[in-house]
């Protein structure tokens, strides 16, 4: 699995309709994973240039962008998103250096 962080803001539409931001969560977790077997790893609300991070595990780059596709087009967050090595990729990429 393809390791993705993505950085998200929250359009105006989904500030007007931040109450229901949690259940959003929820049905984003269930339909990405059975829709392109996508799973939201980590959710984090935050401050300063971006409202939402997230880390995201997909079978290959095509899965993330259906997925993340999806969600931008629900109309309530805009992503940017960014390819991730994970600490075993990171040290296994230095050994192989020469």
């Amino acid at each position: 699995m393809a390791t993705y962080i993505t950085l998200g803001n929250y359009t105006a539409q989904g500030v007007k309709a931040i109450k229901g931001s949690p259940e959003r969560l929820d049905a984003a977790r269930s339909g990405l994973e059975s829709a392109y077997g996508v799973t939201i790893k980590e959710f984090y609300l935050t401050m300063g240039q971006y409202d939402i991070v997230t880390v995201i595990e997909a079978p290959d780059a095509k899965a993330a962008a259906k997925a993340l596709l999806t969600l931008g087009g629900q109309g309530n967050i805009s992503t940017v998103t960014m390819a991730a090595l994970t600490e075993d990729e990171f040290r296994e990429v230095v050994s192989a250096l020469p």
